[in-house]
């Protein structure tokens, strides 16, 4: 199929292009309105039309004969832990929790959160929202009380779902305790809390509120679907914003359900009972898209993986799932590939598994360099496919669509826009920039099936944060630019372009010239302060195990590599050394954290940090180098 003819048509008439693509889905009652809008003027698909997620994504497969196969593959190599669940089997355990769940007294158009690590219950949680119209919010289990605090008096939950426990590597975290503390921080006071209790022997301390998840489900009658309308608001999704009160990201259900179904046959190119890993958080966009959805949509075999890419117990905990499952297509963060680069430099561990079953990688969360897509095709020689997409779209928006037509790849380029998504790169005064000149990244309206409906409870800071800048356009916070070909380049948010003495520079590309030393493992390169040129980029590199080179040889050769490929009048020569870089837990660089540091101003640790011990390293580093000052606000 021509992708440059799917394309046109999806932009020439959305309306139809996207009645033709809602055939797909078994509705309860199929929409006439295919597009309309909102009071506001915003979007809507499929108004009139009713459906069911849960239905589509487990029911509808067992009613065609579909009961057996399996749907869901649990792997916690930290628990030692692999089980295997049918269609049948989910539809059971879900139907009774949901059961459970209506004699709780929730309904329909009730909220309710899940805390949970990354467990099959999880899933099933989620999955019983969704058969009875209750809109599920899924919290990262990460998040310190007070951060669940904000969102349940966001949200308001009549129920909160979590577990005894999570596991970080060899640590055990009691949930438990954590989400008592945030009740009690909490203005809102939700009814129950429903306590799956693993028996690994963290603290699970009773409260009358509490209500045991196996008792529920051993005691309740299975539940079917409720028909919903297809603008009913299937989750929440917080958005981890380093400051200020988090924006809660509302999906719709059956634009959402048009354009998984989509994105797994157009974009990742998977057939029906092929197996299907994303290896993320359920708590991410990708978890919710990705893990369960989209694939238990397509009816693929999908991997719920409780570890990480290193230390559970190794750099091969990868390769292992993906020979042991033979898993078809699988999707990460760049920075996963790029820790497990960093212990595992020769590739020895991928030498161990028959990784043949594996067909497409695809890589996104942030901008993945060209090392690493390197060193991946040298020791695995599959498509590495880097592709570009947000929280508010829910599913991709510039992609190599491999269903439609495998196009070559460029070197630091998503490829092209989606379909559906019309991509324009603006100038701040809002007219549309020349070929290979970079700019903002925005989306002419109306944006396709899936994207964001809104903001939970806050129809004002919708509009003022992605349509207020450009009439007619999502603003979607990124820079980049087009070349002749219509090759979209993503090159980081807009805030990541730093200017030196007049002349604006990309992070993301000076990251691409220090990644591809042969010494990098990992780097990140911001804008700090100067007095001269305004700002000047600064380094701060991770090498790989096996450097020995000195500080100040790694520095002139990585300066010599930047004057090379971009100028002198680039000048990065500042470059420091550290053990690790600090990331959220999807896996996203703290940049705007590390310019605090870096130029001495006062910041604030965010929630979604991964480990705050690494502030610590970098500021040791910091103060050894005599850069920036240590307080913490």
């Amino acid at each position: 199929m021509n992708y440059n003819n799917f394309y046109t048509e999806s932009i020439r008439d959305p309306e139809k292009f996207w009645a033709t693509q809602a055939d797909t889905i078994a509705w309860y009652k199929k929409p006439e309105t295919i597009l309309s809008e909102d009071k506001n003027g915003y979007p809507l698909w499929y108004k009139d039309g009713e459906l069911n997620l849960c239905y589509l994504t487990i029911d509808k497969h067992v009613e065609e004969g579909y009961g057996d196969e399996i749907a869901l593959i649990y792997d916690s190599p930290v628990t030692q832990t692999v089980k295997k669940y049918s269609y049948s089997d989910i539809k059971t355990e879900v139907a009774k929790l949901a059961g459970g769940m209506l004699a709780l007294g929730l309904k329909k158009n009730d909220t309710a959160i899940i805390y949970m690590p990354m467990i099959p219950q999880t899933a099933f949680a989620m999955l019983a929202c969704a058969r009875i119209g209750v809109t599920h919010s899924v919290v990262f289990g990460g998040f310190a009380p007070h951060e669940l605090a904000i969102r349940i008096d966001d949200c308001k939950p009549r129920v909160i779902i979590t577990a005894s426990s999570g596991i970080e590597v060899d640590r055990l975290i009691a949930y438990k305790p954590l989400v008592d503390e945030a009740i009690s921080l909490a203005e809102h006071r939700p009814k129950k809390v429903i306590v799956f209790n693993r028996k690994l022997g963290a603290k699970v301390p009773f409260k009358k509120y509490d209500v045991d998840y196996e008792t529920l489900v051993y005691g309740s009658e299975e539940t079917p679907c409720v028909p919903l309308p297809a603008t009913h608001p299937l989750y929440i999704l917080y958005t981890s914003g380093t400051t200020g009160k988090p924006k809660g990201i509302i999906r719709d259900t059956g634009g959402y359900a048009v354009a998984l179904l989509f994105s797994m046959k157009y974009i990742y190119d998977v057939q029906p009972a092929e197996t299907f890993w994303a290896a993320s958080d359920m708590g991410w966009a990708v978890g919710h898209s990705y893990i369960l959805y989209g694939p238990l949509l397509n009816r693929n075999t999908t991997v719920i993986f409780e570890g990480k890419p290193i230390k559970t117990p190794d750099a091969s905990t990868f390769w292992r799932v993906i020979a042991d499952h033979k898993v078809n297509t699988m999707f990460t963060a760049p920075t996963a590939i790029r820790a497990i680069k960093k212990e595992d430099p020769d590739g020895d561990f991928i030498k161990r598994y028959d990784l043949s079953c594996l067909k497409n990688q695809f890589l996104a969360g942030e901008r993945c360099d060209n090392a690493t897509i390197e060193w991946f095709q040298k020791h695995i020689p599959i498509p590495v496919i880097d592709h570009w997409w947000q929280t508010e779209s829910g599913w991709p928006m510039v992609a190599n669509s491999l269903g439609l037509e495998k196009m070559p790849v460029k070197s630091g380029s998503a490829t092209k826009a989606v379909c559906g998504y019309d991509i324009k790169i603006f100038n701040e005064n809002g007219e549309e920039v020349g070929t290979n000149e970079e700019g903002l990244v925005v989306i002419k309206l109306p944006l396709p099936p899936g994207n964001m409906l809104g903001i939970w409870g806050n129809e004002a800071r919708f509009k003022a944060s992605y349509f207020d800048k450009f009439d007619g356009y999502y603003l979607s916070g990124d820079g980049g630019y087009k070349d002749n070909d219509d090759y979209i380049f993503i090159t980081g948010r807009v805030d990541d372009v730093i200017n030196v003495a007049g002349h604006r520079f990309s992070t993301a590309e000076m990251e691409e010239i220090v990644s591809s030393h042969e010494l990098i493992a990992e780097c990140a390169v911001i804008g700090i302060h100067d007095e001269l040129k305004g700002q000047v980029p600064f380094a701060l590199v991770v090498t790989k195990l096996n450097a020995t080179m000195s500080h100040f040889q790694l520095q002139q050769e990585i300066e010599n590599l930047v004057r090379q490929q971009i100028g002198a009048v680039a000048s990065l020569k500042n470059i420091v050394i550290v053990k690790r870089l600090p990331k959220t837990r999807s896996g996203k660089t703290l940049r705007r954290l590390l310019r605090s540091l870096c130029d001495g101003e006062e910041y604030q640790i965010p929630s979604t940090i991964d480990d705050e011990s690494i502030i610590d390293e970098i500021n040791s580093v910091l103060k050894e180098h005599e850069i920036g000052c240590y307080k913490i606000k």
